[in-house]
């Protein structure tokens, strides 16, 4: 049996043995087959209308506040979908052949709009100075595990107080859902609390899809069992990584996988691994279909 080491490298002088984003960390606990084909054999996935929609009203929303805040209307932001659509397909041309005709773009990017329309019913952005947005945060824990990601929204309070905000182009989940919709917010939680001292107030998921709110006010107890979690996550992997046993978990969530031809769950056969030493470190950079936006 080929067995893997952990790539290492160095941050900050420290000694990183791996990195764990909070969609790939979901991607694990759903399959850890799933994270193979991500991680390890960063097999290329297509992008989804619904995937690509989600980029582009990120970008419509951090943009947004670059204008004064007395113009932050919804007439501003949807016509800015536009132009954001055109910077989209600049950077990523492969998006462009989602759509057959002109008639099924123009419907996408109304869709794009309806949930714009969605965020100005849940907040009014002439109210809002954000702190930071799409706000890079890392930081390595104890036994050298990254912890890397992007926050939509920060704000900060005048009296100091710190919210963590991150839009959602899906439907809130359902109650029994909802302690693993916050786990990415946890993740960020505990970022941002070890490289600044401070734990946010607040942390809040907005829903666009139905219109809803989560909030969750985090304390060190909840961001120490988080940080348990992870490490605990990364052992898996590492095992995983050891033995080559890396077990497909089907679920409800396979109908939106790429890679279902593959899988031996349903009637697929696993490609051999990549003929590599390591395990590579997760990608810094993500594509439209690896993005935490792709699963809202």
């Amino acid at each position: 049996m080929r067995t893997e080491t952990v790539e290492r490298t160095l941050v900050d002088g420290v000694d990183v043995i791996g990195s764990l984003s909070p969609s790939r960390a979901s991607d694990f606990m759903t399959c850890p087959l799933l994270y193979r084909f991500r991680v390890v054999d960063r097999i290329p996935e297509e992008p989804s209308p619904e995937a690509v929609r989600g980029t582009l009203v990120h970008a419509v929303l951090e943009d947004l506040f670059d204008a004064p805040a007395a113009e932050r209307t919804l007439e501003r932001a949807r016509s800015m979908v536009g132009p954001a659509w055109a910077r989209l397909q600049e950077a990523q041309p492969d998006v462009a052949g989602l759509f057959d005709d002109g008639a099924a773009l123009a419907e996408w990017l109304g869709s794009a709009g309806d949930l714009l329309g969605s965020y100005f019913v849940l907040e009014d952005p002439r109210r809002l100075e954000p702190a930071e947005r799409e706000k890079y945060v890392e930081t390595v824990i104890d036994g050298g595990l990254l912890l890397r990601g992007y926050v939509d929204r920060v704000d900060v309070a005048p009296t100091g107080e710190v919210r963590v905000v991150d839009y959602k182009t899906g439907r809130a989940p359902r109650e029994v859902f909802e302690a693993k919709a916050m786990f990415q917010m946890k993740f960020y939680a505990l970022v941002m609390w070890r490289t600044t001292g401070t734990i946010p107030t607040l942390l809040q998921l907005m829903y666009l899809g139905n219109e809803e709110i989560l909030r969750y006010s985090p304390d060190e107890q909840d961001l120490l069992a988080t940080e348990r979690k992870l490490r605990a996550l990364w052992s898996a992997i590492e095992r995983a990584s050891t033995t080559g046993e890396w077990r497909p978990h089907k679920s409800a969530l396979c109908a939106w996988c790429d890679h279902k031809a593959r899988c031996p769950e349903w009637g697929g056969v696993i490609p051999p691994l990549p003929e590599r030493e390591t395990l590579p470190l997760e990608p810094a950079v993500l594509s439209p279909a690896e993005s935490p936006t792709a699963a809202d």
